[in-house]
């Protein structure tokens, strides 16, 4: 029986969103699985939890800058501080989605991609619309049809629907991946996503020895 795909889901404006976009195909490819590229929108989730981004909430702002562009290097992923930060990043989850519905779901992805790459490499403003038909049309994708489609009442509700969706699940920020059922925070939760991929046991199920607390005699 095919395993079923390994969830992903991200905010086009999460720096660890980005990274990790770069990643889990791959990961996921590893193991023999596919992935379910999942857009979502930060600023919804954050009404419910009432957090705020990282670098406007106060002592946390400056580390988390400091942490994006560490991350970068450490894991070797091309990365620029954008100029605006965070952006608004519903038309791109929605253009994603219209593609998702129009498009193989490897259009979708490619697309995803490159508007990470725009905002987190080139400093693009991926909120303006104008700029996602650009990026789909040096996709050889129909950017108008895009445009159109994205803007759409179909595609409003369905973006609201599946965030409704996301949510039930427990997801609650970016990154979020959930492998069989198992829910994975952050780009930092890579590392267990892969043992869990490896093993088919989540870390912390596993039974860890105990360890030999008897008195040991002197030789």
């Amino acid at each position: 029986m095919t395993a079923a795909p390994i969830d992903f889901y991200f905010d086009f404006s999460s720096p660890y969103g980005y990274f990790a976009s770069t990643r889990i195909d791959d990961l996921a490819r590893q193991y023999g699985r596919s992935v379910a590229w999942h857009p979502i929108l930060l600023g919804v989730v954050f009404k419910t939890t009432g957090m705020a981004p990282l670098p406007q909430i106060p002592l946390k702002g400056d580390y988390s800058w400091r942490d994006f562009e560490r991350t970068a290097r450490h894991h070797g992923i091309a990365y620029r501080r954008p100029s605006n930060f965070p952006l608004p990043t519903t038309q791109a989850a929605r253009a994603m989605l219209w593609l998702q519905n129009h498009h193989a779901a490897d259009v979708a992805v490619r697309f995803a991609k490159a508007v990470y790459h725009a905002y987190f490499v080139d400093d693009i403003n991926i909120a303006e619309p104008a700029e996602l038909v650009k990026i789909a049309a040096a996709l050889d994708i129909d950017a108008n049809a895009m445009d159109a489609g994205a803007s759409s009442q179909p595609i409003k509700d369905q973006l609201k629907a599946e965030m409704e969706v996301a949510m039930a699940k427990g997801v609650f920020g970016s990154p979020f991946v959930i492998v069989d059922g198992e829910p994975y925070w952050g780009f930092d939760r890579f590392d267990q996503i892969e043992a869990l991929l490896k093993s088919g046991t989540p870390t912390e199920l596993r039974a860890v020895p105990s360890p030999d607390l008897k008195e040991k005699k002197p030789a």
